[in-house]
């Protein structure tokens, strides 16, 4: 390709002058070996990694940067690996949301301090995909992700095994007195059996998805599992396309439009992905200055049928998907609903990438005529208990618990929560409502996954196996049940959460998109004035920091001062 037009490289004011800085700044590069003519008219390709050891879904990105690099040299490019902080769902504590924006700063402020032209992403846990996408678009150089795939189908016994999905399940049982403890342990080592993040439709497998159908991956990149050559494929032809990125300007700002959004929005809803997808998607455009509600998500995605027969929602994991066809079948089959004309990161328009893509199962991915469910996606609820908005998802709950009216049973917090909830002198039924606050992001802080609780133990060994569940935390991906999540205002803002009361009676609507606590409004207001705030949970350190500036769930999470971006022009030098 002729790089006549090219744009200037912003590698240049490091690695292009012929002073001291440039001196200095070629130099101590030298001592890794990078001959010099690396150091002229090639554009530096950063890769930003989030491998960690303690980040298991990621554990195996180092292989997948030495593949990126190959193809960053082979198209004349001059690749430079760099470290960012992982994040982890497994081990992080309190939780790894806590810790997604603080990724984002990492990942804005090392591509923004470096002499990079362009950058590929590596991700594959949970945060790890949104939180460098945040970080990436604040800058707005041009970059495209690589995420690590999804595991291998879980066995065991001759079935498969969901990640997390399964487990939900069978820690119930286990609580239930169904399973005993050797078994629970044998599972473990069949669930997870190759590299990659959770196979079910989860949390990591949506992002990956929400990349794909934002255009921010090569086309069919989505699905494709970690342990198959195609995934290291992937990675090579990545970062050769990552230096015909830079050569066309081509930076995320074109990318991830208003329209794309919206796009993205129906591909989640086709595919069931996770609720978390809301969260991340109103963070990303919040950095990008594009437009976005919580009330957006309901209007664009609600009547979308499902497609995919996927855990929670289905019965089928990630392998089968790419094997019947991935994403693309998906996008292929939602092609008149969708904004055609969008442009992903390999140049053509969305409408071109996918308008021959084939099925080839259709017990996994269905027809858009004949869909698994007819509506499906995650709805936004409002009404007093949530006047800032709340979401649900019905294809992960119980029918018959869609329209419900029951007496709260208040857990003040997640303590609150693990001392009581089985004792068998609690005062609940299968028919009550389970509050549980000060989850969300002030409140824990970092809002975590809890939100999906546990059923009481009695209600358990009775057979009972879902009930209402209402909260301002988050849940799994791979979870399942009637709960009502990101509840907001959060109890730690004074939202109506923190007002409710054992025996209030709680009325949820979802096809009218109502949550109403039933009490009189000036017994809600007296209630509000003798309420008082409870000091945050952490004042020092990055968790003060995060607690005093966090914005709400129906904002993303997003800390306030990063709204918006950095853009990619640094004045003045280090020497």
């Amino acid at each position: 390709m002729t790089q006549q037009n090219t744009p200037v490289l912003r590698s240049s004011a490091w690695f292009g002058k012929t002073d001291r800085n440039g001196f200095i700044h070629r130099s101590w590069m030298k001592n890794q070996g990078h001959p010099h003519h690396h150091f002229s008219d090639r554009p530096v390709i950063g890769i930003c990694n989030t491998w960690s050891e303690l980040t298991p879904c990621n554990g195996h990105l180092r292989e997948l940067a030495e593949r990126v690099k190959r193809g960053v040299l082979e198209a004349g490019g001059f690749p430079l690996e760099f470290p960012v902080i992982s994040l982890g769902e497994a081990l992080l504590r309190p939780t790894a949301m806590l810790f997604r924006n603080l990724l984002s700063m990492d990942v804005e402020e090392m591509i923004l301090a470096n002499p990079l032209d362009g950058v590929v992403l590596l991700t594959g846990c949970d945060k790890t995909t949104p939180g460098s996408i945040m970080g990436a678009a604040s800058v707005d150089v041009p970059t495209l992700v690589v995420t690590g795939g999804p595991m291998l189908n879980g066995k065991y016994r001759g079935c498969d095994v969901g990640s997390g999905t399964d487990l939900w399940t069978h820690a119930e049982d286990v609580r239930a007195g169904r399973m005993d403890c050797d078994q629970f342990v044998e599972i473990e080592a069949c669930t997870a059996r190759s590299d990659g993040h959770c196979m079910t439709m989860g949390t990591a497998s949506t992002m990956a998805c929400m990349v794909e159908s934002l255009g921010m991956t090569l086309p069919g990149a989505a699905a494709i599992p970690a342990s198959d050559s195609r995934r290291r494929l992937t990675a090579h032809m990545a970062g050769m396309r990552a230096v015909e990125m830079v050569r066309e300007d081509l930076r995320p700002s074109r990318i991830i439009t208003r329209e794309a959004i919206e796009n993205a929005i129906i591909v989640n809803a086709a595919i069931s992905g996770s609720t978390n997808f809301i969260i991340h998607m109103l963070a990303i455009a919040g950095r990008l200055g594009v437009a976005l509600t919580l009330d957006d998500f309901d209007r664009i995605g609600s009547r979308v049928p499902l497609l995919v027969n996927l855990m929670p929602s289905g019965k089928y994991l990630m392998e089968d998907f790419y094997y019947a066809g991935g994403l693309p079948v998906v996008i292929h089959e939602l092609l008149d609903l969708l904004h055609k004309d969008c442009i992903a990161i390999n140049g053509k328009a969305i409408g071109d990438n996918y308008r021959e893509a084939e099925c080839h199962n259709r017990d996994v991915i269905h027809a858009f005529d004949a869909p698994l469910l007819r509506e499906s996606a995650t709805a936004v609820l409002r009404g007093n208990l949530a006047p800032d908005g709340a979401v649900i998802k019905p294809s992960a709950a119980s029918p018959h618990l869609m329209q419900h009216r029951g007496r709260a049973v208040v857990f003040h917090d997640i303590e609150d929560y693990h001392a009581r909830i089985d004792d068998p002198d609690l005062d609940v039924d299968e028919s009550s409502v389970i509050i549980l606050r000060m989850v969300g992001p002030k409140g824990y802080p970092g809002m975590s996954e809890v939100a999906n609780c546990g059923l009481p133990r009695k209600l358990l060994e009775r057979g009972v196996t879902d009930m209402v569940r209402i909260s301002d935390g988050r849940m799994s991906g791979t979870a399942f049940g009637t709960v009502v999540l990101h509840v907001a205002p959060e109890a730690a803002d004074g939202g109506a959460l923190a007002l409710v009361e054992d025996g209030d009676m709680i009325e949820l609507d979802v096809a009218a998109r109502r949550l109403h606590l039933d009490i009189a409004d000036e017994q809600l207001e007296r209630r509000r004035g003798a309420w008082q705030c409870p000091p945050p949970p952490a004042e020092r350190g990055y968790a003060g920091l995060y607690c005093r500036h966090v914005m709400g769930a129906d904002q993303g999470a997003d800390l306030d001062f990063l709204r918006g971006g950095s853009g990619s022009v640094v004045t003045r030098d280090s020497h």
